[in-house]
């Protein structure tokens, strides 16, 4: 059957811990900043530019994908302004903190060298001749209602140091499942190329 196209971020597979926590990284006292936008889970994120050590969601292909990522965001919790209470959740929704609340915010992303992460690619999918290069990235359209990212990876492999991720593999079992199917919006499974922890060439911004 034809792959659906229902991108859903970045999901962690393995690292060098063990499953479910590996080695989120807690990102703590203003993780994240109150004014920024909504960031989901799975989606990648950067340093926000004031050099304050906060988070942001990161901007995808629209802007080039060089920046050095932080890691993949998987949650987060926050003093909420209008329940007055502390809130978990999987996604932060871009509001509901003032700037006097702006310590209360907790982030954790994965950042692990050896992580892997499952994906999908876009409309035109990637092949087994992109495997061992670096693929880009677009931040798509996150949820919500089950705060999931909407990133997904971009098809065109090439050997640029700065792109952020690098095709491990192809998702092709079970045979005719979703994901599995070659060409449009076929599951992959990735490695970081360009983080805060794994990087050859970038310097954080």
């Amino acid at each position: 059957m034809a792959n659906t196209n229902s991108p859903f971020g970045f999901w962690q597979l393995q690292g060098t811990g063990s499953s479910p926590t590996y080695e989120q990284t807690e990102n703590g006292n203003g993780g994240i900043d109150y004014s920024t936008g909504a960031i989901y889970y799975g989606d990648p994120v950067v340093r926000v530019g004031s050099g304050d050590g906060t988070i942001t969601q990161a901007a995808g292909n629209a802007a080039g994908s060089t920046v050095t990522m932080a890691g993949i965001f998987i949650g987060c919790k926050y003093l909420s302004t209008s329940q007055k209470r502390t809130v978990w959740s999987n996604y932060w929704p871009g509001s509901d903190v003032t700037s006097a609340n702006q310590s209360s915010i907790t982030a954790w992303i994965v950042n692990d060298p050896m992580a892997q992460f499952l994906c999908q690619s876009d409309a035109t999918g990637v092949t087994q001749g992109g495997v061992g290069a670096n693929f880009d990235f677009n931040i798509g359209t996150g949820t919500a209602a089950n705060g999931l990212s909407g990133a997904y990876l971009l098809h065109t492999g090439v050997v640029t140091a700065a792109y952020p991720w690098r095709l491990n593999s192809l998702v092709i079992d079970p045979p005719g499942q979703n994901g599995s199917a070659a060409g449009a919006y076929n599951w992959a499974v990735v490695a970081f190329n360009n983080v805060e922890t794994k990087n050859a060439t970038a310097i954080n911004t």
